[in-house]
């Protein structure tokens, strides 16, 4: 199974063929689209984080890095991100937009310790 990763055409998951290692996802980069990483990112990311089973990729950008690194790290900042998300998860979306924007302010709160943090 492949498809393009949010609308893009330029990146595409599949499932790994190999039956010794079907927990596998490929993330491929196509149509000449070069990366100098490719970063797991997202609550699958943040080891002890309720998730659900879709992996978040980014190819390397720092404010998604800062913020997965601070997850890892705080544990206060973890559990207020797991209870958004927790809260939101059962909510019913009609647009995915829309649970962005609602998670926003907690993201954005989260996002301004991690930078203060590190030193920002």
């Amino acid at each position: 199974m492949s498809s393009g990763c949010a609308g893009r055409e330029d990146v595409r998951a599949s499932r790994s063929r190999e039956p010794r290692r079907p927990d596998v996802t490929t993330v491929e980069l196509v149509g000449g689209v070069e990366a100098l990483e490719l970063e797991h990112i997202g609550s699958t990311s943040v080891p002890g984080l309720a998730a659900e089973p879709i992996v978040d990729v980014v190819v390397a950008v720092d404010e998604y890095l800062l913020l997965r690194d601070h997850l890892r790290s705080d544990a206060d900042d973890r559990t207020l991100c797991e209870s958004t998300e927790r809260t939101l998860i059962s909510e019913r979306w009609d647009d995915v937009n829309d649970y962005a924007d609602a998670r926003t302010d907690v993201t954005l709160a989260i996002e301004a310790r991690a930078r203060a943090a590190r030193g920002r």
